[in-house]
């Protein structure tokens, strides 16, 4: 029986993935907490916070909501595994009728809540916040973000223009996230694609109330590549497409440097070729590179590491979770 067919109290488990947080997480806590208590009765919620690896007070901060409050657990990675590994740990740990992933700095409002649990209750097995603008991102973040979704949907066919990893997944959602074998994740790509019945719910970015983003350009760049790479090897027929263009640039040249010769207009000097061996050469280069970074991303599944490895120590994990609770995947 589906967790919206059922008559009695359902489960929300709030996955919260933070890295180095310090400022301003208590206050913001404080809100998510609030709207959670303001949700239906029907409905009990609490909070499942991933630290993934923080070297600030991060991990002291939620621990000590955690002793103060009985509805917000705490799971630690003992290093920074990325925001992937840490949305995958939550997701291994909770047994709930649904889960909300969602960000602690308020810039995924927690006034969507109702609205999700309503639209799941109508039979959304995934609810979706999709981003309307990006108004408080610099010019340049919204630049380069629209160049990666459209290229993102040109290659994969999967729009996810504006969307966001604020999520409410229905139980066979996350089971079926649990399930797909492969390493390598982007998950609001991986909802997308599994395609379960969805809504979604237009809201507007506010803007960041304390600390700094923690994605610098570097990071998205590493981001956007593994992303597209993990959902299509199209890419890799830029080789194939590299190849025949200096193919036919060779065939031209060499049909003019053949006429220069016969018609006697042939030129002292070595610019022609030069300039040939560095297409050439270039293209090369980029192929190589391009199938060796399809090379990599075949290493790392073939050794099948795990996502993450838990500090249980400094972990306050929920007696709900009974043997979830020591799992690493």
């Amino acid at each position: 029986m589906t967790a919206q067919n059922t008559p009695t109290t359902r489960k929300l488990t709030l996955v919260i993935p933070i890295y180095n947080e310090a400022d301003g997480l208590r206050g913001n806590l404080d809100e998510i907490l609030r709207h959670v208590s303001e949700l239906p009765e029907n409905v009990r919620a609490d909070l499942l916070i991933v630290d993934d690896g923080s070297t600030d007070s991060t991990p002291g901060i939620v621990q000590a909501s955690c002793e103060q409050r009985s509805d917000v657990s705490l799971l630690v990675l003992n290093r920074n595994f990325g925001k992937e590994a840490a949305i995958m740990a939550g997701l291994d740990h909770v047994d709930a009728d649904a889960v909300v992933v969602m960000d602690s700095d308020l810039q995924h409002p927690p006034t969507l809540l109702p609205k999700m649990i309503e639209l799941w209750s109508g039979g959304a097995d995934v609810v979706e916040a999709v981003k309307i603008s990006r108004t408080t991102r610099s010019g340049l973040y919204r630049c380069f973000a629209n160049v990666f979704y459209r290229f993102f949907d040109a290659l994969t066919g999967l729009d996810l223009h504006n969307h966001s990893d604020y999520k409410l997944l229905d139980r066979k959602v996350i089971e079926a996230y649990r399930s797909l074998p492969e390493r390598t994740r982007f998950f609001r790509g991986l909802v997308n694609w599994m395609h379960f019945p969805a809504a979604r719910i237009p809201f507007e970015e506010p803007a960041r109330e304390a600390g700094e983003s923690k994605w610098g350009a570097l990071r998205l760049l590493k981001l956007s590549w593994q992303s597209i790479s993990s959902f299509t090897a199209l890419p890799l027929q830029l080789v194939t497409l590299l190849g025949g263009v200096t193919f036919l640039v060779s065939l031209l040249l060499g049909a003019k440097a053949l006429y220069d010769k016969l018609s006697g207009q042939a030129l002292d000097g070595f610019t022609t070729v030069i300039l040939l061996l560095l297409i050439i050469g270039s293209v090369l280069m980029f192929s190589l590179g391009l199938l060796g970074s399809y090379v990599a991303r075949i290493y790392d599944e073939i050794k099948a590491r795990p996502h993450y490895l838990l500090d249980r120590s400094n972990s306050r994990l929920p007696s709900m979770a009974g043997n979830e609770s020591d799992r690493e995947g």
